[in-house]
């Protein structure tokens, strides 16, 4: 398959590399209204065909899929434009501002009848992916307590500054990925509470996160999130996890350690992501599940499925972030039916 990317910034440079892993999937093109970033990231991957407006890059290419790795604003013009030219989409979290706009890009895709994945990409990091596999296998038999947290003082502004200028910050960017993974080891919610706080004095938004969350299957899960968490030594950018089931226990500690405890026994696995060939430390977890998303959804494509991160399913996970936002600053429990 030929493909494009759309947006050639900070993260995107991850995306890239790990498409050239893949087999069956090509980016033959790229598009980002920079043109000196444009033009360093042609260079850089060895591509020619290069576009500072993506309606004349539709216009010109012959593409299977795009992915769209810019900032949130223009997300649904993009796919909506992606879907008339009959391509396939993957969309860079978060997937939208409002769950309108949310639900009328799933839409445009449906009626192109084609394939829309969101990169919600902390679900598959092999760890935690090694946790959630856990879980589901029943070897600590029914879950019915969480924690997933995530909590560093890595400083994240340097490399992408936008996000210290934003009125919404760590839940709509870094929790979305905590409340997803969450929903992938006990599923749905039924409601929310949130408290947020904002500990840095140099950004808009809120830098750390609590959220209470009832599952539709009778899970408890607390989601915490934080960028103003001193510790040693520092985590970043591990998702920490503590799951109690009705016959035993399982965490993912620091340094990716999976402990399983069952029948007066224990397990620790060592889970320790691979640094490929392109990551670096300490961002190799989520370098390798850039790849592993991304390889799913051209598995998926190939297979006529749809993704597990889908632009539908992912619709709820966004459904959360708006909850959680209107928990905070009401101080009230948010139904998920309400948003």
């Amino acid at each position: 398959m030929k493909g494009a990317l759309i947006g050639c910034g900070f993260f995107a440079q991850n995306q890239l590399h790990a498409w050239r892993d893949i087999d069956g999937a090509e980016i033959v093109a790229l598009c980002d209204r920079d043109p000196e970033r444009l033009a360093a990231t042609a260079e850089t991957f060895g591509i020619t065909r290069t576009y500072t407006d993506a309606a004349a890059m539709f216009a010109a290419e012959e593409l299977d899929f795009v992915d769209i790795a810019t900032t949130v604003q223009s997300h649904r013009p993009l796919v909506e434009m992606a879907a008339g030219a009959g391509c396939h989409v993957i969309c860079q979290k978060p997937f939208a501002e409002t769950m309108d706009d949310a639900r009328a890009m799933v839409a445009a895709v449906e009626a192109a009848g084609r394939t829309l994945m969101v990169h919600e990409n902390f679900r598959w990091q092999s760890a935690v992916r090694k946790a959630i596999e856990t879980v589901r296998s029943g070897a600590i038999g029914t879950p019915f307590f969480g924690r997933v947290a995530f909590r560093s003082g890595y400083d994240v502004y340097s490399g992408q500054p936008y996000l210290a200028e934003g009125e919404r910050f760590i839940i709509e960017d870094l929790g979305i990925h905590i409340l997803d993974i969450s929903r992938a080891l006990f599923g749905d919610v039924e409601r929310i509470a949130a408290t947020t706080k904002r500990v840095n004095s140099k950004i808009k938004g809120e830098d750390v996160a609590t959220m209470l969350l009832a599952h539709d299957g009778g899970v408890t899960s607390v989601v915490d999130c934080s960028y103003a968490t001193r510790r040693t030594p520092e985590t970043f950018p591990q998702s920490l996890l503590e799951i109690d089931g009705t016959e035993g226990t399982l965490r993912l500690d620091a340094g990716y350690s999976l402990v399983v405890q069952t029948g007066g026994n224990e397990t620790v696995t060592d889970v320790s992501p691979p640094v490929l060939p392109w990551a670096e430390r300490p961002w190799h977890n989520i370098q390798e599940s850039v790849r592993i998303i991304q390889q799913h959804f051209v598995a998926c494509i190939d297979a006529g499925t749809q993704p597990e991160t889908s632009g539908a399913d992912n619709l709820k996970t966004l459904a959360l972030v708006q909850a959680a936002y209107r928990s905070a600053e009401t101080g009230e429990t948010v139904r998920l039916s309400d948003i």
